[in-house]
């Protein structure tokens, strides 16, 4: 699960997977939209009704900072996929 917010100037998207051990990871990545301002940070979830929880609480407390939801996909969907590959770049930084 991919899930992505968005202000006129932040975004914060979230990945929801599991790793090649079958340990359920929530990784999230914000910063400034057209900047190289922002971060990663990934967690490891007990499992995933947890790392849903997770997704629950940040979509709450980002729409209270008037974030709105602006994609949520599979991240095996092509948009997904996209989504991925950017988030991958980032974890080079």
């Amino acid at each position: 699960m991919i899930v992505r917010w968005e202000t006129d100037h932040d975004y914060v998207l979230v990945h929801v997977h599991q790793d090649m051990f079958g340990d359920w990871i929530f990784s999230r990545a914000w910063g400034q939209i057209g900047t190289q301002f922002g971060g990663l940070k990934h967690r490891l979830a007990d499992d995933h009704a947890q790392a849903m929880m997770w997704l629950a609480d940040e979509s709450t407390i980002l729409t209270s900072r008037g974030f709105r939801k602006v994609l949520e996909v599979e991240a095996e969907s092509a948009e997904g996929r996209d989504a991925v590959s950017q988030l991958s770049l980032l974890d080079s930084l």
